[in-house]
């Protein structure tokens, strides 16, 4: 008799196995829907909506795209990690859902290193420090200096505690010791819109939002925070070169599943992602925003579980030391 239940188990199991293997084989059969947790017309939608439309040629199914905004990402970040692990919704998470949201927001509903099934790194998008166009420095090191002397002064916009524009100028200020006045704002837009009116004094931001106005003067760059100078604006120099190599940042976008998706469907996801990254149409889309495109092992499914668990690493103690949660 236990020989008998235990054939009828292994038959079963072959069964299910069997089973979800042509289940996985044939997916897609039907729209996949990709939760960006930003409002659209931002930067990690503008990268959704790019990779999304060569990843749907790819799949032979349409990537729709569902804008779910809130409390820095993570709200949509949490309805994604709660779908059905079937490969029909998927995320498109970055450096603040997926690195700084454990130490800003200490309720948070999902773990970044544990409760996902890391797809890839779909672009970086490099962070500027930038000011207005009539701020009294000529670089960098100058900036920082009068900075330094003038906090009682000197004001910095933000999209908004939990935001890439707060958290990466959390880290730029705790790394020179300044402690400016902090203005929030409801986006980067008004942001912009108020550096370039001469109301707010400087900011970080991803280089997706900043291309146009430098390119037309409208703004000031300091630096950007990558080693290498972007060729969307070849005249502004490195964190490097102007003095401040410890400032190296990205606000990278990554596409991820719920964790238990099965590794056929989080593969054949894959496998289209690294051919939207090929496209010559979407890397030319993607890189005259500037973004930085991954090679290699960064296009791997696992070393996007890796840099996920070092982002969360380097940003937690970044931001305690900012003394910030968000509200």
């Amino acid at each position: 008799m236990k020989r008998t239940f235990a054939a009828i188990a292994v038959a079963a199991a072959t069964l299910t196995g069997a089973s979800t293997s042509a289940w996985a084989q044939n997916y897609p059969t039907r729209p996949i829907t990709m939760i960006v947790p930003f409002a659209a017309g931002g930067p990690t939608d503008v990268v959704a909506r790019i990779v999304g439309e060569s990843m749907s040629k790819t799949l032979g199914q349409q990537i729709v795209i569902e804008n779910v905004a809130g409390a820095g990402g993570t709200t949509g970040i949490t309805r994604g990690a709660q779908a059905q692990p079937d490969g029909y919704t998927i995320m498109m998470g970055h450096m603040g859902t997926h690195g700084a949201a454990p130490a800003l927001y200490p309720k948070l509903r999902y773990d970044p290193t544990k409760d996902f099934a890391p797809i890839g790194m779909a672009a970086g998008t490099p962070i500027l420090i930038v000011a207005r166009k009539d701020y009294p420095a000529k670089d960098l090191k100058e900036f920082i200096a009068r900075l330094k002397t003038e906090q009682d002064k000197a004001n910095e916009a933000h999209a908004g505690v939990g935001s890439v524009s707060f958290t990466t100028c959390t880290m730029f200020n705790v790394m020179n010791g300044i402690k400016p006045t902090r203005v929030p704002y409801t986006g980067t837009g008004p942001v912009i819109n108020d550096m370039i009116g001469g109301k707010v004094d400087y900011a970080c931001d991803q280089i997706v939002n900043l291309v146009t106005q430098i390119q037309g003067g409208n703004i000031r760059a300091y630096a950007i925070a990558t080693p290498a100078r972007s060729p969307a604006l070849p005249d502004v120099p490195t964190t490097k070169e102007a003095g401040l190599p410890d400032y190296q940042v990205s606000a990278w976008n990554a596409v991820f599943a719920p964790k238990n998706t099965p590794p056929a469907v989080v593969a054949k996801l894959n496998e289209a992602l690294v051919k939207a990254l090929d496209d010559p149409g979407t890397k030319k889309r993607l890189l005259d925003l500037g973004g930085v495109l991954p090679e290699g092992k960064e296009r791997t499914s696992a070393w996007l579980g890796e840099y996920v668990a070092q982002e969360v690493a380097r940003w937690t103690p970044i931001l305690k030391a900012g003394g910030v949660v968000a509200p």
